[in-house]
């Protein structure tokens, strides 16, 4: 999503980097060319202008003045506010002190909601949590449907009742159905409505009331750029939530939305969509965006979805057979999965220095 803006800060910086001395009108003159490249890629212009009058107090003073190397010293500067912009940390899922855990997933209609609701308990059930999803889009039988398909898929039972049902009288029933079963984790698939809908954000009102969620998660759609942030201020103000869930990042899109929603609406992004597979929902973390932004990659995640797609056990097997010249067609086809179980070719190399 974002090789446009890499790119651009790429050349910016390659130039400042090359000089052993720098002023604070060579300071300047590449701000500037930053807060275009920020603008190209869909960046709220209040966050921009604050961004790099933040960036520009710490370059022109004696951090950079001092340094050794002032050009590496600005890209440091502007990593850690691009980290800062995007909300410093990582932020998890606040889990109830008494289970089950209530999750809310709001938003617009066609921003995957219901795919991420499936991704999300995909997710809790790999650390080991039991996950229940409740189908709370009574309006529209397909999205019944389509939660019931993918939480089959991944084995979480789904909650579910006639179409044309009210909301918020679900609640109480997939409470009950939870406890009995033994679930922790309360995942509701809410309906998409606009944000200007009043009657329809009413409803969300009392869902909420219904239901007290421990965290209400606003799903957008990244591709929408400076809108979704318009569209998080807005549930926000009305619901008070506790993060966003940013789908799409696997996209062409200039990626405004993850540089400004974290700043316009002081919540967090806790997770992104990388990809329509139920296994690609990746927590957010602000410093490794950052890192990728800047073209310096992403080890740690890398390090992490290799983990995740094969056990050590596989990998001293394989060890063993390229040791032992026993590496087979097979073992080749085999190792192709496994890649491609991490996500695709663009996305992995991105993570990987150099190469983003």
């Amino acid at each position: 999503m974002f090789e446009s803006l890499s790119d651009r800060l790429e050349g910016i910086f390659k130039k400042l980097k090359g000089r052993g001395f720098l002023s604070e009108d060579d300071v300047n003159a590449g701000l500037k060319e930053v807060r275009m490249a920020l603008l190209e890629a869909d960046v709220n212009f209040k966050v921009v202008k604050d961004f790099v009058e933040k960036v520009r107090v710490r370059a022109v003073g004696k951090e950079v003045i001092d340094s050794i190397a002032p050009g590496q010293q600005v890209v440091k500067i502007v990593n850690d506010e691009l980290c800062a912009l995007m909300g410093g940390h990582s932020s998890k899922i606040n889990l109830a002190p008494n289970p089950p855990t209530v999750i809310m997933l709001v938003g617009l209609h066609g921003c995957g909601k219901t795919t991420t609701s499936a991704k999300l308990a995909n997710n809790f059930k790999k650390d080991g949590r039991r996950p229940m999803l409740v189908a709370m889009d009574t309006g529209r039988p397909a999205a019944i449907d389509q939660l019931k398909v993918l939480g089959a898929q991944i084995d979480v039972p789904v909650y579910a009742t006639k179409p044309g049902d009210d909301p918020v009288t679900i609640f109480p029933g997939a409470l009950k159905a939870a406890n009995l079963e033994g679930r922790d984790i309360l995942i509701l698939d809410t309906a998409g409505r606009l944000h200007i809908d009043d009657d329809l954000m009413g409803e969300l009102d009392n869902i909420k009331k219904a239901a007290k969620p421990s965290e209400i998660l606003l799903v957008a759609d990244a591709m929408t750029g400076q809108d979704a942030v318009n569209i998080a201020k807005t549930f926000n103000d009305r619901l008070d939530l506790q993060g966003v869930v940013l789908t799409k990042m696997d996209g062409d899109a200039r990626g405004g939305a993850a540089l400004s929603i974290a700043h316009v609406t002081g919540k967090p992004i806790k997770f992104i969509g990388v990809g329509e597979k139920i296994d690609f929902l990746e927590p957010f973390h602000p410093d490794r965006m950052a890192s990728r932004i800047l073209g310096m990659g992403d080890v740690v995640t890398l390090v992490e979805k290799a983990q995740d797609t094969m056990n050590l056990e596989d990998a001293l097997k394989m060890e063993g057979k390229l040791k032992n010249n026993r590496f087979t067609y097979e073992d080749l086809k085999d190792q192709i999965k496994q890649i491609k179980k991490m996500g695709s070719l663009e996305s992995i190399l991105g993570m990987i220095p150099g190469l983003g």
